[in-house]
């Protein structure tokens, strides 16, 4: 088993990792189900589905499906973790479209994502 399927095997639902499609899109996301072959998620902001060969990290998104890929696994510090666990929340349950505007806390998590990520890849 190579170092990435290793990593890739410690995810549990809840984690946070990060992902790339191949149209450039960068995707934070909440593993939502494990099976034995693949792991289940949906975007943080968008709550978009998503599925991942457990093995491989490559996985599918959207309608037409386009392809993507897990890049980093890297826990995210508590207090980001839970803040993007509350965005997640916010995204998926708000109701009310005036609700939606982002607290400083979230715009501080959504700004440290993605050099965190990039600066731990898979």
């Amino acid at each position: 088993m190579t170092d990435r399927e290793i990593a890739l095997e410690r995810l549990v639902i809840g984690d946070i990792f990060h992902a790339t499609s191949s149209d450039g899109a960068t995707l934070i996301c909440l593993v939502t189900l494990i099976s034995d072959t693949t792991i289940y998620a949906r975007t943080v902001t968008t709550q978009y589905s998503l599925k991942f060969a457990r093995r491989t990290g490559v996985g599918e998104w959207r309608g037409p499906t386009v392809p993507c890929t897990i890049d980093s696994i890297a826990p995210l510090p508590v207090d980001i973790h839970n803040v993007m666990l509350g965005i997640d929340r916010k995204f998926r349950l708000e109701l009310k479209e005036e609700r939606f505007k982002l607290t400083d806390d979230e715009k501080r998590a959504l700004l440290f994502v993605g050099p965190h990520y990039e600066s731990n890849p898979l």
